[in-house]
């Protein structure tokens, strides 16, 4: 018989076990969030002193290590395969990190990664980098001044994620990076962003910060400064509160200039927090929206020879009137936040120029001690072995002596220390002196060192014991970096005083226009001589006019919906027009809610005057419009009347208007405006002005003059409410013929 198979039981998945149920959320949080949440702080998001966040410096610190501050560039795609080795990150992360510390995407002031092919614009978000396999690179010129001390003991190194290799905690940078390079990160409740600085400044302000506690900054660093260049709008007030807290913003605005030849403007630098791209698409949008008129087109002309953006213009437009909008309405002018958030001890704080100066100072001042006093020790051990060779110039005989008769190799170092009374390190250096070497000459010319090393090893220990003379030796540094670095300001300092505010109204020309409202909601604004030529209104089937004013083009309108909205509008945002079209359909103009329409429209002027509601319930409300008035550029208002009974009569009165109104019962009843109370709140009922009886409505309402009526002063009341006069045979409405 056939075995049976021996059935194989599936192993089992080994899952964590659940937390109880009854797990507190708070304890969750502090086990499981706020690792993670100090992870990203502290070891991702936020620059430290040095002016670098991790993944910068790990890539360096790889390139360093891989011989590229000196050597040949090599493929993009093998730095970032080697630094893998100190970055647990996927290499499309990497990249992207060394993307913006190369010369070619022109983030930084000071580049650190001298670039070959394309790795994109930080100015243009569609110029994307080509493949890490495809571009090449190798550590700029700079990047000395970042690994000079790194091998003499100045900064602390600690282990890689798996601990088998070493990385530098910091970059002992011979200048002020926190402040030069332009950084921005978001971690968890906290972000950081620096804008950059000019090199040399930075430099002269870190010598004269050095030299004298009370020196004023923004003597020596006026301002931001930036790769894409730009005009810095400088406010002295604001720039002090950002320079003394760290936080604060100033704007950039764009250089431009005006091609009289062609009729064009062209853009050639921008804000660096936005890009060619943000721009015209703005512009598209406004042109598209008739906001802005005066373009005719805008193309990106941005080639090998820098940025550029060609603005065309329409015949008779004013450049600068033109541009002033643009910088209103577009991000060809912008603002730069300022969170100067840096990690100092592994704690964020947010700090000053002052402050983050000072910190770089004394975290440099330490780090040149340790380097001197690595040099010392150095020295100290030269002097060491030297002092032990002088012993042997007594009797160079009796050593050779000593190494030929002992027997083991492993005496000869005893030995030796025994016949001269010296140590085992000098004995050991002794020891491996070629033979050719154990010569009278030889040993005398080694021996003169001596003297020049207790020289230096005194020079070296006043050195670490003096502080002032460190920070002379940084001085020292500051000066050689700022000749040998050449760094122009590309920022242009604009003082804010200078910069003209733009004023909507000044760029619009003022004429005066004829404006109609179809009881549909179309609007006309038509030119006195356009009516002239052609009077005639095109309508639709069933429509009328139902209001029509003389006005100029500045002034300001607002329509009133039946849905107790107000819309708010100048009649510069709509087009000149003709009589012979049907003109813009106001709900869509507008945006007004799906089935509202207009009812009324009114010119406020001065907001100075009055408005009277009549309501079908035989109610009148007065309120002042300087309710419709706002500060901001708001363009609906809710609540513009009382929505308790339908409003049969808008009217812009002063206490000489009358009013007649009429009601279903065949009554009607004049009453002066100045019997209503101005009241606060548009929304209000009002107060009776008619008494109805039974079901009976109000139907009508108009001005005095306008009800045609054969006897004003027997409708006229002497006080409200009112149950009005019964209407004479003359004074009825037609009625029509029925069968």
């Amino acid at each position: 018989m056939a075995k049976k198979k021996k059935e194989i039981e599936p192993k089992r998945e080994q899952r964590p076990p659940l937390e109880p149920a009854n797990a507190r959320i708070t304890d969750t949080l502090r086990e499981n969030y706020m690792p993670y949440a100090m992870s990203v702080i502290v070891s991702r998001a936020i620059p430290e002193i040095d002016g670098f966040k991790p993944s910068h410096r790990k890539l360096l610190y790889t390139m360093y290590n891989m011989g590229l501050l000196r050597g040949n560039r090599t493929k993009s795609a093998n730095i970032v395969g080697t630094t893998m080795k100190l970055n647990p990150h996927g290499d499309g992360a990497i990249y992207e990190t060394m993307v913006r510390l190369t010369r070619g995407n022109e983030s930084l002031l000071v580049p650190f990664v001298d670039s070959k092919g394309n790795f994109g614009k930080v100015y243009s978000r569609d110029m994307a980098y080509a493949a890490s396999r495809y571009t090449e690179a190798k550590l700029d010129a700079v990047c000395i001044e970042l690994f000079r001390d790194i091998d003499c003991d100045a900064v602390d190194f600690t282990d890689n994620y798996d601990g088998t290799l070493k990385e530098p905690v910091l970059l002992p940078t011979t200048f002020p990076n926190i402040l030069v390079s332009a950084n921005t990160g978001i971690a968890v409740g906290m972000a950081s962003n620096f804008c950059g600085f000019n090199l040399h400044e930075v430099c002269r302000t870190a010598i004269a910060c050095i030299k004298d506690e009370n020196h004023d900054i923004l003597s020596t660093l006026p301002a931001p400064d930036f790769p894409t260049g730009g005009d810095i709008i400088w406010d002295e007030k604001e720039m002090r509160h950002i320079y003394a807290t760290g936080r604060g913003s100033f704007r950039v605005r764009s250089k431009w200039e005006y091609q009289k030849k062609d009729n064009l403007i062209e853009v050639t630098e921008i804000p660096y927090t936005t890009t060619i791209e943000q721009i015209i698409d703005k512009i598209a949008e406004l042109v598209k929206t008739n906001k802005i008129r005066e373009i005719a087109d805008v193309r990106d002309e941005t080639d090998l020879s820098g940025l550029k953006i060609a603005i065309d213009l329409k015949r008779g437009t004013d450049p600068d009137k033109l541009m002033d909008k643009l910088f209103r309405m577009t991000p060809l002018m912008d603002s730069f936040p300022c969170n100067f958030n840096v990690l100092i001890g592994g704690m964020p704080r947010v700090l000053g120029v002052r402050e983050l100066l000072d910190e770089w100072t004394a975290w440099r001042v330490e780090s040149v001690r340790r380097r001197v006093y690595f040099d010392l020790n150095k020295k100290k051990e030269k002097l060491h072995l030297l002092q032990g060779l002088s012993k042997i110039l007594l009797d160079i005989d009796r050593a050779i002596h000593i190494i030929r008769e002992t027997e083991e190799d492993a005496e000869v170092v005893p030995n030796l220390m025994i016949g001269f009374g010296i140590d085992e390190v000098q004995a050991d250096y002794i020891a491996d002196i070629r033979l050719r070497n154990i010569n009278k000459e030889y040993i005398l010319n080694r021996l003169k060192e001596t003297e020049e090393l207790e020289k230096e090893i005194a020079r070296l220990t006043d050195i670490v014991g003096s502080k002032a003379k460190i920070l002379n030796m940084i001085v020292k540094e500051l000066e050689a970096v700022i000749k040998k670095y050449p760094s122009e300001r590309r920022s242009h300092i604009v003082a804010a005083e200078e910069v003209q505010t733009f004023v909507e109204d000044d760029h619009i020309a003022d004429y005066p226009v004829l404006i109609f409202l179809t009881k549909e909601g179309y609007f006309k604004k038509i030119t006195p001589q356009s009516w002239r030529m052609s009077a005639e209104h095109k309508l639709k089937d069933g429509d009328a006019v139902a209001w029509t004013a003389e006005t100029t083009n500045k002034e300001e309108i607002i329509f009133l919906t039946d849905r107790q909205q107000a819309y708010k509008a100048r009649l510069y945002d709509f087009d000149d027009t003709k009589a012979s079209v049907l003109g813009d359909y106001l709900p869509q103009k507008l945006g007004m809610d799906e089935g509202e329409s207009p009812i009324f429209a009114f010119l406020p002027g001065d907001y100075r005057a009055t408005m009277v509601v009549v309501f079908e319930n035989g109610k009148a409300v007065r309120f002042a419009l300087e309710s419709f008035a706002t500060k901001t550029n708001r363009r609906r208002l809710t609540a513009a009347y009382s929505d308790k009974s339908k409003a049969i009569g808008f009217f812009i009165v002063d206490d000489t208007s009358e009013i007649t109104v009429f009601s279903s019962a065949n009554r009607a009843l004049t009453f002066s405006a100045s019997m209503l109370d101005v009241k606060a709140s548009r929304s209000t009922q009002g107060v009776q002005v008619m008494v109805l009886r039974a079901k009976h409505v109000l139907t009508r309402a108009c001005r005095m003059e306008d009800a045609g009526l054969s006897d004003n002063g027997r409708y006229r009341c002497r006080s409200i409410p009112s149950i009005g006069s019964v209407l004479r045979e003359e004074d009825l409405p037609e009625s029509q013929i029925t069968l």
